[in-house]
């Protein structure tokens, strides 16, 4: 799916007044490609992220899924927040079905393709475990595959890999980056670390500080067919991360 983010302003009203979070804001996605979003801490990654997700509507402009605007909440998109949000008091598998359950959906052949996700990710064998039972990042494919079970043409990622460590991360955000290949989804990452950023990415798009703009674009047409984990060792990885810390200007 297209993705159209059209001059897209956000300001908020506060005690102390109006504060601008994001200030016309302009890029696009295009089909089954992965755009991450990286700038300094309060620049509107996360304001920016939950509009396209519908979940907020913008002051000034709007954003267009195959070129329809999106005014709120809808089927097409799938969001993954920084937590797994996955429920101990459901086995994982009724966990990945909540989905399907809650839209009225949770048909037979909606729990095969469930059940091939699971089995395609090495998960089927802990269908019947609680959350609390499974590693970080196994929790984390399965928060990815209730998201898919629900079909949506564009995922949204709001720094899903926060809150794992060093290692597993690197791990699961691989992982995760083929597995949204693989299915061919249009997906948007919005997260701190500029070298997840480039290791995952097709495009990277770099806002300011606030209130955010577009700072940058970055098209990783040299890194294009490499796998995350092989990227990291590349001269132009670093060529890359150099100058997107550089456009970030963090010390100011």
């Amino acid at each position: 799916m297209h993705i159209e983010i059209d001059h897209i302003s956000m300001t908020y009203q506060s005690p102390d007044g109006e504060v601008e979070a994001l200030r016309d804001v302009c890029f696009s996605v295009e089909d089954r490609s992965f755009v991450s979003i990286v700038g300094p801490s309060g620049c509107g990654k996360s304001t920016l992220l939950s509009i396209l997700a519908g979940l907020e509507h913008p002051t000034e402009g709007e954003v267009r899924v195959d070129g329809v605007p999106i005014r709120g909440p809808t089927e097409k998109i799938g969001f993954m927040p920084q937590r797994d949000q996955l429920f101990e008091w459901r086995s994982i598998w009724r966990n990945v079905l909540l989905g399907p359950e809650v839209r009225g959906d949770n048909t037979k052949e909606r729990r095969e393709m469930v059940r091939t996700l699971l089995s395609d990710y090495a998960l089927y064998a802990f269908r019947d475990s609680s959350p609390s039972q499974l590693s970080g990042g196994m929790r984390q494919r399965c928060a990815l595959i209730r998201t898919l079970a629900l079909e949506p043409g564009v995922l949204l990622l709001d720094e899903p890999f926060s809150a794992l460590d060093y290692q597993t991360r690197l791990a699961v955000s691989a992982d995760i980056a083929r597995i949204i290949r693989q299915k061919g989804k249009t997906a948007i990452l919005v997260t701190h670390d500029i070298s997840e950023a480039i290791s995952m990415s097709d495009r990277i798009v770099v806002l300011s500080h606030r209130p955010g703009t577009v700072r940058a674009v970055h098209d990783l047409t040299e890194l294009h067919g490499i796998g995350p984990m092989e990227r990291r060792g590349s001269p132009a990885f670093q060529k890359r991360f150099n100058q997107i810390w550089e456009e970030l200007d963090v010390n100011v």
